[in-house]
């Protein structure tokens, strides 16, 4: 998975997450099931807080995207689940 954060952007470092990851699923490149990588692994390779992406995730879940699933990660919401919501 292939994200870019802009230090220079006004908005706050959650939100490029989580339109980054929004992005990627509008093209396909993140398909319904698709497992996420980990809080801590994806805040390391961006070299942001973890909570930064916690919250990007949550931010994601709250829009229908994404499923978190305690102890398991968070996944790509199926189309199914998005419609319902």
């Amino acid at each position: 998975m292939f994200i870019t954060i802009d230090e220079a952007d006004a908005r706050p470092i959650y939100v490029q997450v989580a339109e980054e990851i929004k992005a990627l699923i509008a093209r396909g490149e993140l398909a319904e099931g698709a497992q996420l990588p980990p809080v801590r692994q994806l805040a390391s390779d961006l070299g942001v807080n973890l909570n930064t992406v916690a919250t990007a995730y949550r931010e994601l879940q709250g829009e229908g995207l994404v499923q978190i699933r305690h102890g398991a990660g968070a996944v790509v919401a199926s189309r199914t689940a998005r419609d319902k919501s």
